[in-house]
């Protein structure tokens, strides 16, 4: 065997699957970071980094080309299939998705709840369009494909890798608006860094035990309608009851500081019990967690921990979707909280 045979059976084979997004898009000049249109495919996002063969034995699946915002539940469900499709094809060492940044953060934290592997899923993608002086989309694609790539990445579920750094998929969220380094993370979200050097872990995921809450399994044929309600000054109760009358099975509160209940919300979560709708209690503030309290148990809410209100609407969709009752639901949201 010649020294380039043995290289490419070294390989790890990638799977690269593309959702669209800015690292698809380009606009009309080189200094223009916004009012960029989807103009890509994920082939002409993997050509401009044709560095990537040199990592990997490379494969690409497009699932959708689409802004992240446009993102539905039968397109969440889609994605989970192919991922896990892909996950048990033992020729397969792992998978990365190319996805819009400002709901990227939904995705993966659906996919690390949902899926079963002990194979790396990294998401990615770009705050810069690809048409820009400065576009970050293919570096974050080759960081993204260099650690699914790496033998580190095993057995730390599904990771977040933007502007050099890995994150865990329960603590990736998008901060800034425009920025290259618009992901962060809690103090100990972020699992290791990438750079054209190498890949170094620091940091293992917790994983729940194994007598406790599991959600991961075959994805439900449908997941129901959670909708988020917003806290703020003078916050009235009309909200509660249009998402009730519509349908929604479950609803978030994105309240203030410690997810405080507002006289609104108070009397939101009353109307969800009286209609067997599940109440999540979660906070507008990016940081910290919110602690469970009285309140909680006379109003039948739920604390939503470390959860932004986005990440709490997913574990409450797919908790439901799983037939669990409010008792159930609290010990999911101390889980994986």
């Amino acid at each position: 065997m010649t020294s380039v045979e043995r290289d490419a059976a070294r390989k790890r084979r990638i799977v690269v699957m593309g959702l669209g997004g800015t690292i698809a898009a380009s606009a009309p000049g080189a200094g223009q970071t916004r009012g960029y249109t989807l103009t890509g495919t994920l082939a002409s996002v993997l050509d401009q980094v044709p560095q990537l063969a040199t990592i990997a034995e490379i494969e690409s699946e497009s699932i959708a080309c689409i802004s992240s915002q446009e993102v539905d539940n039968v397109l969440l469900l889609q994605v989970a299939r192919a991922v896990q499709a892909r996950l048990d094809d033992a020729s397969v060492h792992g998978v990365v998705i190319t996805h819009g940044t400002d709901t990227l953060e939904e995705t993966a934290f659906f996919l690390s709840l949902i899926t079963r592997s002990a194979k790396p899923v990294v998401l990615t993608g770009a705050m810069r369009p690809a048409s820009a002086l400065s576009a970050d989309g293919p570096l974050n694609l080759l960081h993204a494909v260099k650690v699914a790539s790496d033998e580190g990445a095993q057995d730390r579920g599904v990771m977040v890798v933007m502007d050099e750094q890995i994150i865990s998929a329960q603590a990736a969220a998008k901060l800034h608006t425009s920025a290259t380094s618009a992901f962060s993370h809690p103090p100990l979200g972020c699992l290791g860094s990438v750079s054209s050097a190498e890949v170094v872990f620091r940091a293992v995921p917790s994983r729940p035990e194994a007598n406790t809450v599991d959600l991961a399994g075959e994805p439900p044929r449908v997941l129901p309608q959670v909708d988020i309600v917003y806290g703020h000054q003078h916050a009235g109760e009309h909200f509660y009851r249009s998402a009730i009358a519509a349908g929604a099975r479950g609803i978030v509160f994105a309240g203030t500081g410690n997810g405080t209940f507002s006289a609104a919300a108070k009397a939101g979560a009353s109307m969800a019990r009286e209609h067997g709708v599940a109440f999540v209690r979660s906070s507008r503030v990016p940081f910290g967690t919110v602690s469970p309290c009285e309140d909680d148990i006379h109003y039948g809410a739920i604390a939503a921990h470390s959860l932004n209100p986005q990440k709490a609407r997913i574990l409450l969709m797919l908790g439901l979707a799983r037939g669990m009752d409010t008792a159930s639901l609290r010990q999911c949201f101390e889980v994986y909280g």
